[in-house]
């Protein structure tokens, strides 16, 4: 993994991780917590993060192999999952992967049990997270790689965990608007990852595509 790719990594994992526009999401779920409940929820689920991404990143290649998927297969699908996460929030729509159904949103009244589902999976690990984590990593060959994908990964965990604990006075001092903003620019970077992830694969699986 070069100078690179550790950018476009962190461009994507921040997109569909990215703390900023979850933040309403987070606000909205922890309301009627105290200070206090809130920052430690906000702990536990950057805590829960790592160990579930970590989870995918290390196992998720012997996982394909298990069920007989080979990475570009998962690239070409993985592409699909992203690229819709990214139109999605180019058009102001949350993703069902991430966000649940209108169903399941309603059920996310267990406080004992939010920091896990549905603030960690699916919102902050989902099906987009786990595509990102899995396909990135198999460009992270030596160790200079891994430490420039550790490194992104936990950069970004960081980032999640600072806004979340800080979620009461962030809220109040980010616009709507600027949200929006940042929703759709995020949403462009996504989609354009994705069609990347999607050509990579395609031209492996089908190469005459490839010229």
């Amino acid at each position: 993994m070069d100078s690179f790719d550790a950018i476009k990594f962190f461009g994507a994992l921040f997109a569909i991780m990215n703390p900023v526009t979850n933040l309403p999401v987070f606000l909205s779920i922890t309301d009627g917590m105290t200070p206090a409940e809130r920052r430690g929820t906000a702990v536990k689920v950057t805590l829960y993060a790592l160990v579930l991404g970590g989870c995918f990143a290390a196992a998720g290649t012997a996982l394909l192999s298990a069920f007989g998927i080979s990475v570009n297969d998962f690239r070409v699908a993985g592409g699909l999952v992203v690229l819709t996460i990214g139109l999605g929030m180019l058009n102001g729509k949350d993703s069902a992967a991430h966000h649940g159904t209108n169903t399941e949103q309603a059920r996310f009244d267990d406080r004992s049990a939010v920091a896990f589902y549905p603030l960690t999976f699916p919102i902050l690990v989902g099906p987009g997270t786990i595509t990102t984590l899995i396909l990135y990593r198999q460009q992270a060959t030596d160790l200079a790689g891994l430490s420039a994908y550790g490194a992104v990964f936990l950069t970004v965990l960081a980032l999640v965990g600072v806004v979340f604990l800080a979620a009461g006075t962030i809220g109040k001092h980010i616009s709507q608007t600027a949200r929006t903003i940042m929703t759709r620019l995020m949403g462009m970077i996504l989609a354009a990852i994705a069609v990347e992830m999607l050509t990579d694969g395609l031209k492996v699986l089908l190469p005459g595509l490839a010229g």
